[in-house]
């Protein structure tokens, strides 16, 4: 027997039992590769995946201990002690098993899919060590679903009841599922961010204070819903080149699919030039475990998104310990926080050495073998993600350094940091050369020659029509959405007042984010801004979470007290 069918077969008994059962939207397509150079789990969470493994090791001692994150499918990992299947001293260690809204039924819905996702995330097998082996994994199995009607009621009703464990404290929540078009029961569907399911992931986030990583699957009779979400993190997936992840794989599903799936009257992409991919992570050839602690050989981006899922406990637990140790603020848990730095410290070009290129680990290819600087993204300003790539590829430990680099509120501020702040209401009497803005001015000139990294990101308001108002999602309530103001980030001389004149920008129209990359013609000192361009919402106040990251001459930087000193 080959070690593909071998693969397919090793499904519990349990879950065979139930499978035929179960909505078949609910299971990510998975794609089996060919080519087997390295395949351990540990090659991707290792420097030549996400490089991951050196935050385990000291200095840093990073394994994601007391950080709770959630997983949301249509089945669930196995549990020693309650499933039959799950071997005692199991290395996927999850800390609750629910289903919908309720506890898990022994031996039910136990399922191979989830169970090598969980792997990815907490697995505390040596060989095959996960991202966060020691985060608090509550893991919830959607189950069986009857009838033609669409599952996403159930879907979202599970995901508060994830979203709510842990009191409330779960910081990442990891689909690797999704639903057709085909099911969803509007008249004439479309990814346009108004499917039950995207709208109830981007209230939950806003609500909840979880970021969503969401499996890339976009394309022709995929599963794409809720990859039209705002305020989560799609993820599509690398495979290996000479024993790297270095290259998106080509079973993923662009943004722009040219082709119409069957059934459906148009293409499963994301209405209007909104993209979806935002970032990449590895995916293809991934061994991870079975409930059983067989081990498994699988590709997808069912795999990749809990790479970045599990990547947030890392940051969550330095966060955390910078909270009680260092004076960081609560911001440090914000959603969008996470999703400005994650998105910041992607990989695009690699650096050679000379921190020119801040220091990346690799040069990230998409499927026709071009970079990100080949990109439309990278010469238009109205265009934050490259349509493959989003903003690069996981780097957790230069996510890390982002993440370290701490808060800085505007003016002066260093040279990599983040902040989490909000703007005012725009005036009635208010002029496009006086829109509500702020600044951060980098306070030690910039490097000829190198580039700066800048993510600006923020939510769009759905609220709950809570017809109970019992402040919980009920089956047959529904979302309103506010809308989705518009926030715009300028790079610019530090003298400068003109938007007109600043050196780059993005300025997205329909984006929830907006990203800079861009080398710096000249040394000097430079400022960005960020513009209330447009609201849209009754908000009194526009929060966002802005990341940076530039190339410093040789000039010492300041320190906190000369930052407050010259901010006030």
């Amino acid at each position: 027997m080959g070690i593909f069918q071998q693969i397919l077969d090793r499904s519990s008994s349990s879950y065979r039992h139930q499978a035929k059962h179960l909505w078949p939207p609910l299971a990510l397509l998975i794609g089996l590769g060919a080519g087997i150079p390295a395949l351990a789990l540990s090659v991707s969470v290792g420097e030549d995946g996400i490089d991951a493994r050196r935050l385990h090791q000291p200095p840093y001692n990073l394994t994601g201990k007391k950080i709770a994150i959630g997983q949301v499918e249509g089945g669930r990992p196995g549990l020693f002690g309650l499933d039959k299947i799950s071997i005692s001293n199991n290395p996927v260690t999850v800390t609750q098993v629910l289903q919908i809204d309720g506890p898990a039924i022994a031996d039910e819905f136990v399922d191979d899919h989830a169970n090598h996702v969980a792997s990815v995330m907490v697995s505390q097998e040596k060989r095959l060590i996960g991202v966060a082996p020691d985060a608090r994994l509550f893991s919830a199995a959607i189950g069986p679903l009857t009838g033609e009607l669409s599952g996403q009621p159930q879907e979202c009703l599970t995901s508060q009841h994830i979203a709510l464990r842990n009191s409330g404290d779960v910081r990442a929540i990891n689909f690797s599922f999704g639903e057709p078009l085909v099911s969803d029961p509007r008249p004439d569907a479309s990814l346009d961010g108004n499917a039950l399911l995207t709208q109830c992931v981007d209230w939950s986030s806003r609500v909840h204070k979880a970021l969503y990583v969401i499996a890339g699957n976009q394309g022709g009779g995929g599963i794409p819903i809720p990859t039209d979400n705002f305020n989560g993190i799609n993820v599509a997936y690398s495979t290996q080149v000479d024993g790297r992840f270095v290259k998106v794989d080509y079973a993923n599903s662009s943004s722009e699919p040219a082709f119409r799936p069957r059934g459906a009257d148009s293409p499963e992409s994301n209405v209007g030039p909104r993209r979806s991919i935002n970032l990449v992570a590895p995916g293809d050839d991934i061994r991870m475990l079975d409930p059983n602690g067989q081990e498994v050989l699988s590709s997808g981006s069912s795999f990749a998104a809990p790479h970045v899922a599990a990547t947030v406990a890392l940051l969550q637990e330095w966060g955390d310990r910078q909270i009680r140790t260092a004076g960081w603020q609560l911001d440090a848990r914000e959603p969008m926080v996470m999703k400005a730095v994650l998105l910041n410290a992607a990989d695009k070009l690699r650096d050679e050495g000379n921190g020119q290129l801040l220091g990346m680990g690799r040069t990230l290819l998409d499927e026709s073998n071009l970079t990100w600087v080949d990109s439309d993204a990278y010469t238009d300003p109205k265009i934050p993600l490259h349509r493959e790539l989003g903003t690069g590829h996981l780097n957790a430990f230069r996510a890390y350094e982002q993440f370290n680099g701490g808060q800085w509120g505007p003016g002066n501020v260093t040279v990599r940091g983040w902040d989490y702040n909000s703007l005012p209401l725009n005036t009635a009497e208010t002029s496009d050369q006086h829109l509500a803005h702020t600044d951060y001015a980098i306070e030690t000139p910039l490097k000829a020659g190198s580039y700066l990294a800048a993510t600006l990101t923020w939510e769009r308001q759905v609220s709950l029509e809570d017809s109970d108002d019992n402040g919980l999602y009920d089956i047959g309530e529904s979302f309103d959405v506010g809308g989705l103001n518009n926030l715009n980030l300028y790079l610019m001389p530090i003298d400068e007042e003109d938007t007109s004149k600043s050196i780059w920008s993005s300025v997205s129209d329909v984006d929830s984010l907006e990203h800079i990359f861009y080398q710096i013609p000249k040394s000097g000192r430079y400022k960005l801004r960020v513009v209330y361009e447009q609201q849209v919402t009754r908000e009194t106040l526009q929060p966002y979470a802005l990341a940076w990251w530039g190339v410093a001459e040789a000039v010492a930087p300041i320190s906190r007290a000369q930052h407050e000193h010259h901010s006030n």
